[in-house]
């Protein structure tokens, strides 16, 4: 009984850093791509979502060095300090011209929330939300499982429980340098070949590097060192978020684009969230945790086919 009153705490506090980050993400895509010159302003998306990895990878190292010494309860302290970072930085922050000047002027006639289902918007409404969906379900399914694997695959290499432990920490670390490379990659791609084709060769890196990785790799017979190189490839591809921080605000007028952004990333994680409870429940019911991972390479077929319905916005400037 004291076991489940624990699970169920820690899911409610899960519950609320998850508010949190919907939140900060939406905001801080649409602040950087109104705040920032239009000459800088594509490269900014490929800095922000890389911050969000080199926090991946900073846990990770934290992981391995204070996690594996003391526990899991330390490392949900030090998650205190880019807490009141954030805190500091916000208190810093001024709004953007570009929204202060069209709430100043925009005579008020429907919700934001309303007007993304316009005619005008309905369609890029639908159409990002359903490639944040897939974006989210495949990096999510690698992200949340990956340690689980590696352990695995490290325990039945030898290692001790605290040694398979720490190299899942490497290989977290290892995920995270690869995705930040992919991130600033991306936006100098999305300008030379256009957004579309761009998330289309990250979505064909994603749907390859899962299977493998998942699918292959997860069950050689020494498997460990080509899962890890796989998962470096598919941290790669995993920049593609940052394409979403560089399209989406480009999709969307001022007066509606914060509120487009939380929308389509917010219901992306929704769906992303039940699909990963039906991975948990494939896993259990296979006995196996490779091949229901795997399979999560046919959400990214299914965005290929989704991603000619969004607009190309190459070459354009931010609309006001």
């Amino acid at each position: 009984d004291v076991y489940k009153r624990q699970v169920w705490e820690l899911g409610i506090y899960r519950f609320l850093a998850g508010v949190g980050i919907g939140g900060e993400w939406a905001l801080a895509g649409t602040y950087v791509a109104e705040a920032w010159p239009e000459d800088r302003r594509k490269m900014g998306a490929g800095y922000l979502q890389t911050g969000y990895y080199a926090g991946f990878f900073m846990a990770a190292a934290l992981n391995y060095t204070i996690g594996a010494t003391f526990g899991w309860r330390a490392m949900f302290l030090v998650g205190i300090v880019p807490v009141i970072v954030s805190i500091v930085v916000l208190l810093r922050v001024k709004e953007t011209d570009k929204w202060e000047k069209v709430e100043a002027t925009v005579v008020k006639k429907a919700s934001s929330l309303r007007s993304i289902f316009s005619a005008q918007y309905r369609q890029r409404t639908i159409v990002a939300t359903a490639l944040l969906t897939v974006a989210i379900i495949g990096l999510w399914a690698g992200a949340v499982y990956e340690p689980s694997a590696v352990i695995q695959l490290a325990t039945k290499a030898g290692m001790t429980k605290a040694d398979a432990s720490r190299t899942a920490s490497i290989a977290t670390g290892l995920l995270s340098i690869g995705t930040i490379i992919g991130c600033l990659a991306l936006p100098p791609m999305a300008e030379r070949i256009g957004r579309r084709l761009t998330l289309a060769v990250y979505f064909v890196g994603m749907a390859v590097s899962i299977a493998l990785a998942f699918g292959w790799a997860f069950y050689l017979e020494n498997g460990l060192v080509p899962f890890i190189a796989l998962l470096v490839v598919l941290g790669f591809f995993g920049g593609n978020f940052a394409l979403f921080s560089l399209w989406l605000p480009e999709q969307f007028e001022t007066r509606v684009r914060a509120t487009a952004f939380a929308f389509c990333t917010s219901i992306g994680r929704f769906f992303g969230a039940i699909v990963n409870f039906g991975i948990g429940a494939m896993v259990l019911h296979m006995k196996t945790l490779g091949v229901p991972i795997a399979l999560t390479a046919i959400a990214f077929v299914i965005g290929l086919a989704v991603i000619p319905f969004a607009p190309e916005t190459k070459g354009q400037d931010l609309p006001s």
